[in-house]
């Protein structure tokens, strides 16, 4: 069985693997807050709008998240990370490349929140992100897909 490598933290934490057969094909990931009630509808948000089923799924807290993001996005999760082809883009620059792939009407408010310059669009990102918990709540453990999204969600 073939791994992708761990990124290591340093931490002694025992190193997980992740099949490469559970990425392989994988074009876009979003990771995300599994415990935050803003993140999870923003997961519920995409996958509605997703209708050509790019995008898979997975908790900044489980196994995936580990084994292809670095340890400083791991452990940040004040932010959602969307991974395309090894590339990871954080925060606003997530939402605007989320928001192109989710239909033309999307496509126009990515295209518009593009034009608001990155620290900006980042700070405003920030704001939301650091009260998300007082807004949106806080729950006790991460989304658990329905059988129909099972595929669309990496652990």
């Amino acid at each position: 069985m073939s791994t992708v490598p761990v990124a290591l933290s340093g931490t002694g934490e025992i190193p997980i693997t992740v099949e490469e057969s559970k990425v392989e094909g994988v074009r876009r990931i979003l990771f995300f807050d599994g415990v935050c009630g803003l993140c999870s509808w923003s997961i519920d948000f995409v996958m509605k709008r997703d209708v050509k089923e790019e995008f898979q799924f997975a908790p900044l807290q489980g196994d995936t998240a580990r084994s292809l993001l670095s340890p400083t996005d791991v452990n940040d999760l004040d932010t959602m990370v969307l991974w395309v082809g090894g590339r990871t883009y954080r925060k606003s620059a997530a939402v605007t490349r989320i928001l192109w792939r989710l239909g033309t009407g999307w496509q126009a408010v990515g295209v518009l929140l593009w034009l608001i310059p990155l620290p900006i669009r980042n700070l405003g990102y920030t704001i939301v992100a650091k009260n998300r918990y007082r807004f949106f709540g806080k729950k006790e453990s991460c989304r658990l897909p329905t059988p129909q999204e099972r595929t669309r969600f990496l652990p």
